[in-house]
């Protein structure tokens, strides 16, 4: 990490005890991951999903073993409409009810939109926009009879600002933006709030893989703080999206990045 000091990781102080979070793509590494560790701290009970389901019985299993009877993990593609409704049946079958929601599932890529396929086009919008869309339907489903609860998604500053590359990723960010907006007008009849983080650079193995060294300084150097996010530093605010600290917010996209544009 360069720049400014090193980021304090605060202990949790039970903001979310009694509540059961579902949280797609949380096998591990990244932002999912953290924020199901975050959620358990704060007191939660997590159901954590991904597609990967090895990765996702490994961290399940570490999990477990800290956080004794609190966490329970089920594979779920977000792109099949079964496995998503399985997931949301299996988190009021398994902990009784659901309070909360967070679609951070995602799939990224880079590509010239000149040479760019519709596979890679579909396949992107498929995961990121229609998969938030199907768990958010799914969610809803279940939220609408329990009254209340909150469903937060992952956007991207990339929704908001250009980036070279990213026609596919930014256009399905985009759109989990406008997704969030509407579904908040719907869903407040319900009980329920529907807001957004949108980070930008939060640094995890998997995306040190698939991201060039070269972009990854540029996109570090853009920041305020000199410095990428840790992927906690994004879950706390989904924390606080996800708690009774932000009772009054809806339709919201907060930015967890100085890049708005």
């Amino acid at each position: 990490m360069t720049g400014v000091e090193s980021p304090v990781y605060e202990p949790g102080h039970g903001l979310l005890k009694g509540r059961t979070a579902v949280i797609t793509a949380a096998a591990g590494a990244g932002i999912g991951g953290a924020t199901a560790r975050r959620f358990l701290e704060e007191g939660a009970r997590v159901l954590i999903s991904d597609v990967h389901a090895r990765r996702l019985k490994e961290y399940g299993a570490e999990l477990a073993g800290e956080f004794q009877g609190a966490v329970t993990s089920m594979p779920c593609d977000v792109t099949d409409e079964a496995q998503v409704r399985a997931l949301f049946d299996a988190a009021v079958r398994e902990h009784g009810r659901l309070d909360i929601v967070v679609n951070n599932a995602g799939l990224g890529g880079t590509s010239a939109l000149v040479d760019m396929t519709d596979d890679q086009w579909t396949r992107v919008l498929d995961v990121t926009l229609n998969g938030t869309f199907r768990c958010t339907r799914a969610a809803l489903r279940h939220l609408r009879d329990s009254g209340g609860g909150v469903i937060v998604n992952n956007a991207s500053v990339v929704g908001w600002r250009a980036q070279a590359g990213q026609a596919h990723y930014a256009a399905a960010k985009a759109a989990v933006m406008a997704l969030t907006r509407c579904a908040a007008l719907e869903a407040a009849e319900y009980g329920v709030r529907v807001n957004a983080v949108s980070p930008s650079l939060a640094m995890h193995p998997h995306l040190v893989k698939v991201t060039s060294a070269e972009l990854l300084e540029e996109l570090t150097a853009r920041e305020a703080f000199g410095r990428y996010a840790e992927p906690w530093e994004v879950a706390n605010v989904i924390v606080f999206l996800a708690s009774g600290y932000s009772s009054y917010m809806t339709g919201e996209v907060v930015a967890v990045s100085s890049q708005h544009a």
